[in-house]
């Protein structure tokens, strides 16, 4: 088994304009081809995990989460960079589509997304490393037994301020690319 980076997508790996519906929507921050890269360099399985709970509310489809992950790879891929998998949860407790209307252990801060692709891939969650811009993510990665790493894009600059008792985590830089240097420093 071997240890993974697992990033939240919105707000962590592209800009978070709420519910994204298109591709040409999908802005990709300026570091994250680099960043996502130099994890791959290093031999890192990267794996997106996100939450959404569009799906779950009627403004999305599966099919259009996965038309945005295909374009998402192309934008990466012609960068020189890769996501290994992607994994999202379209379940809400409270959605109005009813068979994703539903409390599930896929939705962030459960781990369950961790979980299958750990599974699927092989890889080792107490190992692995979870980036993301919001307490969520932070949740996601200590259910999992994850290194857990804050991001200030996205949400990611008020979650900070908004200090969650019973949650820490092991480090909060300003973007995608200073988190991976955290990670590359780990190893």
């Amino acid at each position: 088994m071997k240890p993974a980076v697992f990033l939240d997508r919105d707000g962590t790996l592209i800009q978070d304009i709420g519910y994204l519906r298109f591709t040409r929507e999908v802005a990709l921050y300026p570091w994250s081809i680099d960043a996502v890269r130099a994890l791959n360099q290093a031999g890192f399985p990267v794996v997106v995990t996100t939450n959404q709970s569009g799906v779950a509310r009627g403004i999305l489809t599966e099919p259009i989460v996965e038309d945005v992950h295909r374009h998402l790879s192309k934008l990466l891929d012609a960068g020189g960079a890769h996501i290994d998998a992607y994994y999202y949860c379209p379940h809400h407790p409270e959605g109005t589509v009813e068979i994703y209307r539903t409390r599930c252990d896929c939705r962030k801060p459960g781990c369950g997304m961790i979980e299958r692709a750990s599974a699927d891939l092989d890889l080792d969650p107490a190992r692995s490393f979870v980036v993301g811009d919001k307490w969520v993510d932070v949740g996601a990665a200590r259910a999992a037994g994850a290194h857990a790493i804050l991001v200030r894009t996205g949400y990611g600059a008020t979650e900070e301020t908004e200090p969650q008792a019973d949650l820490t985590a092991d480090a909060v830089v300003d973007n995608l690319v200073e988190a991976v240097s955290w990670i590359l420093r780990q190893c």
